[in-house]
């Protein structure tokens, strides 16, 4: 293993002990704990750096993390409002600061177009060149593409839909009502932003996470952090590819430090339907079982409170901790609407905030389930070949910005060892050989650029 080279966008393609693709903060996380270990590497990033931040998120959006839980490898939040909310252009900056401390090694405006195996190795090919190595990191995240239902089709062309991929403002959509489709963070903090554009909203709720902004006089993330729950590993649950998708909780990063839940929505006007089951012939079509979904939430919240209370009692915090508290139950209307035409012109605009979807169709190695997501185990896909950046990786925290370190210190040293052991001929990927210790199936594909 040799020495990497730390500067940005130099080097031509050729061989290197690991490739690292993206270069947000989980990219450059792993550079800093590769370079640590004098380990021969580049950062691949199709667009600049912290890309995603730049160009996919919309304008008012902030942070759900406090600024004191900003930290990376060698690296943290320093300025003078700990608890506070970055917002985008200051995540730019926290990361592009990050990139320019590092000196990382990353060749932005570098497309992936194919990623293969090889003996020893993958090969990657990009639009400036191939690079190839031994050891491979996809940090490229899981929010690259729209995820939308298959109803989207029966949309009638003269309504607004959009997704928070290419939303910015509350001045794309045409004046109006909007529906926003799903009450995750993304669904709740739109919809809110659009009433108080002074669109009317209606909002459709599925399964959701409600938590509130602060508990017994500190952030909630701070309860979170401080009783372990963020710590806790995916190998430490029963089914942690369930505990992968679970919506996101219901939280805003505000100046106000404000709770943004139903019952707030529902107080500035927000009209809450059950889940988007259907359209027909322009009638949009929504679940019956709104009322459950909320009241489930509920008593989802009341244990995780219950937890964070005898937590504090174990560590004789109730003292210096605000008393406990109880969050209202959901208020719900009476009747909920069941159903919605279209073609009445009460809705104007759709916002699909259903979620978002991984893009791997540069990945040509049969490590994908059947809805094109990463098999892996906790970021180990097969051998050589790992993953980062993406929801409960190895803990409950990998998908924020500080739960980068441990995921990409822990994945370092495997992947030191598997880069020790291949250089003895004890672990290297071939063609045609089958991994003891991946899913039944994996077989390296063959190239499809090789005729």
């Amino acid at each position: 293993m040799s020495a990497a080279h730390h500067q940005t966008g130099r080097g031509r393609p050729g061989t290197v002990d690991v490739v690292v693709l993206g270069a947000g903060h989980s990219g450059l996380a792993m550079s800093h704990c590769l370079a640590e270990r004098g380990i021969e590497h580049v950062v691949l990033e199709r667009g600049e750096v912290g890309n995603a931040w730049r160009h996919e998120r919309w304008a008012s959006l902030r942070l759900l993390t406090p600024n004191w839980q900003s930290r990376l490898p060698g690296y943290r939040y320093h300025g003078a409002d700990p608890d506070g909310f970055m917002t985008m252009p200051e995540v730019v900056d926290f990361i592009a600061g990050y990139a320019r401390q590092l000196a990382a090694p990353v060749h932005t405006g570098t497309t992936v177009t194919s990623v293969t195996a090889m003996e020893g190795g993958y090969r990657v090919r990009t639009d400036r060149g191939e690079w190839r190595c031994r050891a491979l990191v996809i940090a490229t995240g899981a929010r690259n593409l729209p995820a939308v239902p298959a109803l989207t089709a029966a949309v009638p062309p003269e309504i607004f839909t959009i997704h928070p991929l290419a939303y910015r403002q509350p001045e794309q959509l045409p004046p109006g009502g909007v529906l926003v489709v799903g009450a995750s963070a993304t669904g709740v903090q739109l919809a809110d932003e659009l009433q108080r554009s002074g669109r009317p909203v209606t909002l459709a709720v599925g399964e959701h996470v409600r938590v509130p902004r602060r508990y017994r006089g500190r952030d909630i993330q701070w309860w979170l952090d401080a009783a372990g729950i963020l710590d806790q590993r995916y190998d430490e649950v029963d089914d942690p590819v369930r505990v992968r998708h679970l919506p996101s909780p219901q939280l805003v990063g505000s100046p106000e430090h404000a709770t943004l839940d139903l019952n707030a929505l529902g107080a500035r006007g927000v009209h809450l339907v059950g889940r988007l089951a259907g359209l027909r012939d322009g009638r949009l079509q929504f679940s019956g079982s709104l009322r459950n979904v909320c009241a489930l939430a509920d008593l989802k919240l009341g244990r995780l409170l219950d937890t964070l209370d005898a937590w504090a009692s174990a560590n004789g915090l109730d003292e210096a901790a605000h008393p406990p508290e109880r969050l209202p139950p959901t208020r719900l209307p009476e009747r909920p609407v069941l159903e919605l035409d279209l073609r009445r012109g009460a809705i104007r605009s759709i916002v699909w905030a259903t979620g978002f979807r991984p893009d791997y169709r540069w990945l040509h190695l049969p490590v994908l389930d059947r809805k094109g997501r990463l098999r892996h185990d906790g970021g180990v896909v097969a051998p050589g070949l790992y993953a980062l950046g993406l929801p409960f990786l190895r803990r409950r925290k990998s998908s924020f910005i500080h739960g980068a370190e441990d995921d990409a210190r822990e994945l370092t040293a495997h992947l030191v060892e598997h880069l020790r052991r291949s250089t003895t001929g004890r672990l290297v990927p071939v063609a045609g050989w089958t991994p003891p210790d991946h899913p039944p199936g994996w077989s390296i594909a063959p190239d499809p650029a090789a005729g």
